[in-house]
């Protein structure tokens, strides 16, 4: 195990650098030396106890290390709205659990295009920034299979093949262009690359398309763009 490892046992074990430096303490040490603090210093410069100690600068630095990483899986673990469903029996759902961890930190954003028939029993289709949805509503109920996913006006596109109600929205990851006589485009805000989401042509640099089978659906298709982060 390495030194800087959040998981070390010495770090922990002792909830302060004191206690570390008390653990290695003999009943001895303190009957000839009569002063706790003295001992302390002894097993801090080297002079007691087995090995070479931490420092309490390292102590302090891994113990904060620790925490952060504590913190960051118990965040990771709360903030997955998939974690404890159940949903095989939605190829949609299963797709959008496995990209939703990525999603969600930037290393992806996909585009969902759902075709489908409303309560009114309308089709309607659109596009959806799975991204930018997962932090400006709670996915838990979608997870849950109480709440069917659905495109809507507000979405990147929307369009209802009934009313011929069509609306076009950029997003904080994508810009919209929809005046292209190739068709329908998206800028990733990003990187800058765009998405061609013609089935015929490739989708583009960084990006797969994969179309999935869903009973919910008349159409599902996900588009997978993978963003570079600047280091």
């Amino acid at each position: 195990m390495t030194e800087n490892n959040p998981g070390d046992s010495i770090i922990n074990e002792f909830a302060t650098y004191e206690e570390y430096l008390d653990s290695q303490i003999t009943p001895i040490d303190l009957f000839y030396l009569e002063d706790k603090e003295l001992a302390r210093q002894l097993v801090e410069l080297g002079y007691r106890g087995s090995g070479e100690p931490l420092k309490r600068e390292e102590f302090d630095a891994r113990k904060k290390a620790a925490e952060n990483f504590r913190l960051a899986k118990r965040w990771q673990t709360k903030l997955l709205s998939n974690q404890g469903k159940e949903f095989s029996a939605s190829n949609l759902l299963k797709a959008l659990a496995e990209r939703e961890e990525a999603n969600r930190n930037g290393k992806m954003t996909t585009i969902i295009f759902l075709r489908m028939r409303n309560s009114r029993n309308q089709e309607i289709s659109g596009y959806i920034d799975y991204a930018h949805r997962l932090k400006s509503e709670s996915f838990d109920a979608y997870f849950a299979m109480s709440k069917v996913l659905h495109p809507r006006p507000s979405d990147m596109s929307f369009f209802n093949w009934e009313t011929q109600l069509c609306t076009s929205n950029n997003t904080p990851n994508w810009q919209v262009i929809a005046d292209n006589e190739t068709g329908l485009l998206f800028k990733n805000k990003r990187d800058r690359k765009v998405v061609n989401v013609d089935p015929k042509a490739d989708p583009g640099d960084n990006t797969e398309r994969k179309e999935l089978v869903s009973m919910e659906y008349i159409q599902v298709v996900l588009y997978d763009h993978l963003t570079r982060r600047k280091t």
